[in-house]
């Protein structure tokens, strides 16, 4: 019996003892200096805001129209006797180039009638000339003779149907010039709706024909383009005050470029796009004065047209990927801390924005994103670019985004 106890308490006293030491390693542990670490910073991409001499240059688009364009229409009738080589589509005539001829033996005929009947009254009228002479002569003795008796209206009727035949001789006249059909500036022909043979009706549209005298490219321009173009709404101007403009056409993987002018700005703006049309003109498009490739500017071709604008003087600019939405920008301040500014955007771009108020040159604005960004919340820059303050005189592409 002693020896069972005996060996049931030591291995029970063994595992008070661990117990025990157990325990009083707990109490006498030393306990570790408590460690408060501050919140990690936000590592952001930077670049600095600069000051800048610029001018920017607005992109539109737009399709090449012919200043005139009209449709070449009979006004007498008959058969058509003659066409001339240029009458065909993208033929070539000059002003006052005969394009189509008419019959014109019925106007003929009609010009010798009333040059007849405008000598016979010529006959008639020195007639009465004549019997008002006499009627004169015999009646000088006699008190108040009356006008009848002095043969005054039969001079007048005389006068009258004289000047009644030359009116009549001159339509003659104009009538048998328009059984030949010319235009009074040089042009091509857009299409062609007669042949030799055919009889034609007054009225009738025998073709199309546009001028090569001056071409047209009409834009869209937004507020903000039209402010860094600097001109106002209603500008009319000529070649020597419009804004220089550069009309530019991929063609067979070829970049052809043409000079032009923005002259005209219409007075109303759109109400279905809210956009102000500008007109640019080029002279001479079939030519090769204003082209650097010696292309002809095209009726009809799609152009991109790069206008120079008003140079801003002395203003901040900063890069596009720094505008956030409702016009904000995040600034690390010298402290570290996150800014959220907002700004006046007075011109913008692709690559730049050119701010008003809001920020000054030197001051580093974040480009990259900020997952929940809160103003004061602490940033490190891992990158900057630029010099804080520069001067710098060139132009800028606007890429019709604003």
């Amino acid at each position: 019996m002693i020896e069972l106890l005996r060996r049931i308490a030591w291995p029970a006293g063994a595992g008070l003892v661990g117990i025990a030491v157990y325990a009083l390693l707990q109490v006498t542990k030393p306990i570790p200096a408590p460690s408060i670490e501050p919140p990690r910073a936000a590592r952001v991409v930077v670049v600095p805001a600069i000051r800048t001499t610029a001018r920017p240059t607005v992109v539109a688009y737009g399709e090449v129209r012919p200043s005139v364009r009209t449709q070449l229409v009979a006004q007498v009738g008959g058969k058509i006797t003659g066409i001339a080589p240029a009458f065909i589509e993208g033929g070539r005539f000059s002003p006052g180039e005969v394009l189509l001829t008419i019959e014109a033996t019925d106007y003929r005929a009609a010009v010798d009638e009333q040059r007849a009947r405008v000598a016979a009254a010529k006959v008639d009228l020195e007639q009465s000339l004549a019997d008002a002479d006499v009627a004169r002569k015999q009646l000088a003795g006699q008190a108040n003779p009356s006008p009848l008796a002095l043969k005054k209206p039969q001079v007048a009727r005389a006068e009258a149907a004289l000047q009644a035949s030359k009116t009549a001789l001159a339509l003659a006249e104009t009538n048998l010039g328009r059984t030949r059909l010319s235009l009074p500036f040089t042009g091509r022909v857009e299409s062609q709706a007669a042949d030799l043979g055919q009889y034609v009706n007054p009225g009738k549209v025998l073709g199309t024909v546009f001028g090569t005298d001056k071409a047209e490219v009409r834009l869209a321009l937004t507020h903000n383009q039209l402010s860094a173009l600097g001109v106002p709404i209603g500008f009319h101007g000529s070649a020597a005050d419009g804004l220089p403009t550069t009309l530019s056409a991929t063609m067979g993987g070829t970049q052809h470029r043409w000079q032009g002018h923005l002259n005209r700005l219409d007075a109303a703006i759109d109400p279905a796009t809210r956009t102000i049309y500008g007109t640019v003109s080029i002279d001479d498009p079939y030519g090769t004065a204003n082209s650097v490739s010696a292309m002809p500017l095209a009726v009809g071709l799609y152009v991109d047209a790069e206008i120079e604008g008003r140079p801003f003087v002395d203003t901040v600019q900063i890069v596009a990927e720094g505008l956030r939405a409702g016009n904000e920008v995040y600034v690390l301040s010298q402290e570290g801390l996150l800014e959220v500014r907002q700004i006046d955007v007075i011109h913008r771009n692709r690559d730049i924005i050119m701010v008003g108020s809001g920020i000054e040159a030197g001051d580093q604005i974040v480009v990259s994103a900020i997952r929940n960004p809160v103003s004061g919340m602490r940033l490190e820059a891992i990158e900057t670019g630029g010099v804080s303050e520069a001067t710098t005189d060139r132009q800028l592409d606007d890429d019709n985004e604003a």
